[in-house]
């Protein structure tokens, strides 16, 4: 029997999924978390085999010391996290309790922005220019340096979150204020093009299955107006020649890190002459439930799939892209609770054998703050062979559907 420690079985939304998972692939899974036993989902309590309750996820030395204590010596064969605040603890427990994967040198590559995009120049991989500045003074002469416009980031940070693009001089004053939290900013050429994903699963080193996904519009750009409906895409024809160049970057990025066993997630971009930029890579899966994505594309249990790379070391065969999926996140006009819901009848009506989800909150719920979740205030799941119409479906869903607030 195989013995899986999980860190943050039940957070984010996806982890009780991976657990599950990980439980019906044969591991004996041992969970490890800050939250009570009685708060976690109950498809995490059936799947687990113990749970173990800290203080604080972030106490390392606690948390060295109650694993020790509970597992009483039981071996521990994998340790995983995906969960992008707690790869480098899971790294520490892998070199804590022998276990193979990420060590504390190769995650730090994962979670720190500049020794990640450090290694990919070393290995001819085309990253934006960069800098890593810790003061005010440095952020200026980065700036300079690099040429605006630019991109401010948290050099650790994971999504769009206190990310900035920066046009001019008058821009960097104003912007500089909102990061006095962020110790170590990130400075980068800002890169003019289309926004792709490069997510995989992977064994050994080896890129066994993969997802390419577009962003309708880019992050960036969705989270700075609260009147878009953000579109995600996951694409079926993954080997369209518009794609090769990030693909093959996607592939030499997994080598230069030297990723193991286990997802993750890149970013990348397609400027308008057809260079491709790396944007960055997280040792994890993408949120925002692209990871069902990647179920609908193929009609697989993603989850499980990945258990199996985990644990057995291989996927299962003829997994492929069968569909265009699109993902189409809401955001309510107003403020308060949902007053009203537009056009969900009519839009049903006519895309309805397409449609494979809908988590729109319902009337009466209180809507949720745009700035903080992609998901907003829910989002409608639609898939269909042809492109063409997957977009067209996609874009009538973001502006003939209407949430109301009041």
């Amino acid at each position: 029997m195989i013995n899986v420690l999980m860190l943050s079985p039940g957070y984010p939304a996806d982890m009780p999924e991976f657990t599950r998972g990980l439980a019906e692939a044969g591991a004996r899974v041992f969970g490890v978390g800050d939250s009570s036993p009685d708060s976690l989902p109950p498809l995490v309590r059936r799947s687990l085999t113990e749970y173990i309750s800290v203080r604080s996820l972030w106490d390392e030395e606690a948390v060295i010391a109650s694993l020790r204590d509970r597992l009483r010596g039981q071996r521990l064969d994998r340790i995983e996290c995906l969960w992008e605040p707690g790869i480098l603890l899971a790294a520490r427990l892998r070199e804590t309790f022998g276990v193979p994967g990420l060590d504390m040198q190769q995650a730090q590559r994962f979670r720190d922005k500049e020794l990640m995009k450090q290694a990919l120049d070393t290995a001819g991989i085309r990253t934006p220019r960069h800098v890593a500045a810790q003061s005010v003074a440095a952020v200026w002469e980065a700036a300079e340096t690099i040429g605006y416009p630019i991109i401010l980031k948290p050099i650790d940070g994971a999504g769009s979150a206190d990310t900035y693009r920066v046009s001019d001089a008058d821009d960097l004053n104003a912007v500089l204020p909102r990061l006095r939290h962020v110790r170590t900013v990130s400075v980068e050429e800002f890169v003019d093009g289309e926004e792709y994903t490069f997510d995989t699963i992977t064994v050994n080193g080896k890129i066994a299955y993969y997802n390419i996904a577009w962003y309708r519009p880019r992050p960036l750009v969705a989270r700075s107006n609260e009147w878009i409906s953000p579109q995600v895409i996951a694409l079926r024809e993954t080997g369209h020649p518009d794609l090769k160049g990030g693909v093959k970057m996607g592939f030499d990025v997994i080598n230069a890190l030297q990723f193991d066993t286990g997802f993750t997630h890149m970013e990348w971009y397609r400027k308008a002459d057809g260079e491709v930029v790396f944007g960055e890579i997280g040792a994890r899966p993408p949120g925002a439930h692209q990871v069902d994505q990647m179920k609908y594309v193929c009609d697989f249990d993603v989850f499980r799939e990945w258990a199996n790379a985990v644990m057995l070391g291989r996927i299962s065969e003829g997994i492929t892209p069968k569909y265009n999926v699109a993902t189409i996140y809401k955001r309510a006009r107003g403020v308060g609770t949902i007053t009203a819901i537009e056009g969900v009848d009519r839009l049903q009506r006519e895309f309805g054998r397409h449609v494979v989800w809908n988590t729109l909150l319902p009337v009466g719920a209180r809507r949720r703050d745009w700035r903080k979740t992609l998901v907003s205030d829910g989002f409608v799941m639609l898939r269909h062979p042809d492109l063409a119409t997957t977009l067209e479906m996609a874009d009538k869903v973001g502006s003939e559907l209407h949430l109301h607030a009041g």
